[in-house]
């Protein structure tokens, strides 16, 4: 057994269609082609769309792991890129909210995992639903992923507010997607410390990545590829990849007490 637990982090956002589940996609295809063992975890239980990004059609989701008894190991599906999703369902009502006995369920299944395991990303939903505030209390580090538009910092200081005030979180990691240029980024993101300094005492947070506009994501979701693979060379591949390198950097937590999975039972009480 490894004397440390497997890093889990959530890539996540206020608002949608700031490009989430797509770096999630080629952060985890970028660190599967540095060697480690990772696991994706879709955690858009209503709305999932991991497998639609990568052109697969899993056969069973967490939706038949809660409700038709499947096991982890059937609903793991390898993907084409060195890593492996735990696809969600789309369209599904009874998926939108997880009970305390569905979140503890999960909790156990992931947990088989632990010794097999480098990475596990967190592709949470947007907003500030429960399922959100879960996933991003259940995981180690949290990368909250932001755009230049006016909306999309407001949704994200919205998030930091509600996992700070109502559940005591204070650091977060910033990735600033589809910029202009490096300097718009920077200034997103400073406005974005300055509202956390001014009004969120405590909060800290560390600008991570910066991807630039590329056309050749937009080309890559439309054949549904990660761009990290179909375009490697563009720049925001490369940005990915700088991203991904920054995270084999986060030090994940020493193991002290065997039957302390990582996902931490007690967030679900806290």
């Amino acid at each position: 057994m490894s004397d440390t637990l497997p890093m889990v982090f959530s890539v996540t956002s206020g608002k949608g269609g700031v490009g989430k589940t797509n770096l999630s996609v080629n952060l985890a295809c970028c660190l599967a082609a540095m060697g480690k063992r990772v696991v994706l975890v879709d955690a858009d239980l209503g709305l999932a769309n991991v497998d639609v990004i990568l052109g697969l059609t899993p056969q069973k989701n967490i939706f038949h792991l809660f409700h038709e008894g499947a096991s982890l190991r059937e609903v793991l599906f390898a993907t084409p890129y060195g890593f492996s999703i735990l696809p969600a369902s789309s369209g599904v009502g009874e998926m939108l909210a997880l009970c305390t006995g569905q979140k503890l369920e999960l909790l156990e299944v992931v947990g088989e995992l632990e010794d097999e395991l480098d990475y596990l990303v967190v592709d949470t939903g947007a907003g500030i639903s429960d399922n959100v505030l879960y996933f991003n209390l259940a995981a180690q580090e949290r990368l909250i992923v932001l755009t230049p538009e006016p909306t999309s910092l407001t949704d994200a200081y919205a998030l930091i507010k509600v996992l700070k005030l109502t559940h005591g979180v204070e650091h977060f990691k910033v990735c600033v997607n589809m910029a202009q240029d490096q300097k718009i980024a920077r200034e997103v993101f400073s406005r974005l410390y300055q509202a956390c300094d001014h009004f969120l005492s405590g909060v800290s947070l560390e600008l991570t990545g910066i991807i630039p506009r590329d056309p050749a994501v937009r080309e890559a979701v439309v054949r549904q590829e990660p761009f990290c693979v179909s375009a490697p060379e563009s720049p925001a591949a490369r940005a990915v990849d700088r991203l991904a390198t920054a995270i084999t950097h986060w030090e994940p937590p020493r193991q002290t007490d065997g039957n302390i999975k990582f996902f931490w039972k007690k967030l679900l009480f806290g």
